[in-house]
């Protein structure tokens, strides 16, 4: 496995790739999975990884209202996104593997944009145990990560395509180092972008809650729903 000092020389390299890329489809679906998910203009949000900031210009676009905090291990991609992202003036770009974090704000989004699998695996509970301190009660995590088989697939077929570190992730592993920092799977949803087959999922994690009732649906809304599910 790859030294902290290893890892962040390899993201100091790669802003450049990160740059050429630019902002492209993969940010913008993770965008709209965040609005889906409950984004708000006036939203606190915590981006993890968050490289020369290509999401990040994104999110800021967008909570015009809210605050924003971006960290990763590369102070040179810090570099690049404070410049990128410097109309925001709620927006803070920090170096920081997560090892230790803290800060004055209490988030309601996290996001991870395709990086929790470049952090080992044994790492993520301590990173779960942070974020529900750093969280509200009504807080969502956005995780997007490599569709597991298919990264299988690239480290057959493409092994030099992948960076420094880049595992295929169990989702059992991610609810075991999750749930017991008082986070639950609401939902998982794989999607493809250059390709026909799954190619990322897009996990949604939510704080646990104690449901306090349970409403009918109207007799009007059931019997359309009903109709409708005869054709």
């Amino acid at each position: 496995m790859a030294t902290k000092e290893e890892v962040k020389k390899y993201y100091d390299t790669f802003k450049d790739h990160q740059k050429k890329l630019g902002i492209n489809i993969r940010h913008r679906t993770i965008l709209k999975n965040l609005k889906h998910a409950g984004l708000k203009p006036n939203s606190n949000v915590l981006e993890i990884g968050c490289g020369i900031g290509t999401v990040s210009h994104l999110i800021l676009k967008y909570i015009t209202g809210g605050s924003f905090v971006g960290l990763d291990i590369s102070s040179e991609s810090i570099e690049m996104a404070k410049k990128l992202n410097g109309f925001h003036k709620k927006a803070e770009f920090l170096v920081n593997d997560m090892s230790s974090f803290t800060h004055k704000t209490k988030f309601d989004f996290i996001v991870f944009p395709d990086v929790l699998e470049h952090i080992p695996v044994e790492q993520h509970a301590h990173i779960f145990e942070t974020i529900s301190i750093l969280t509200t009660p009504n807080a969502v995590v956005i995780i997007n990560i490599p569709e597991p088989y298919t990264l299988d697939w690239h480290r057959r077929n493409t092994p030099d395509a992948l960076q420094i570190i880049d595992q295929s992730l169990s989702i059992k592993d991610l609810c075991n180092n999750c749930y017991p920092f008082g986070f639950y799977l609401y939902s998982m949803i794989p999607y493809g972008l250059q390709y026909d087959n799954e190619e990322y999922l897009s996990i949604v994690l939510k704080k646990h809650f104690v449901r306090k009732d349970v409403l009918f649906k109207s007799k009007v809304k059931l019997g359309i729903e009903n109709y409708k599910s005869k054709f």
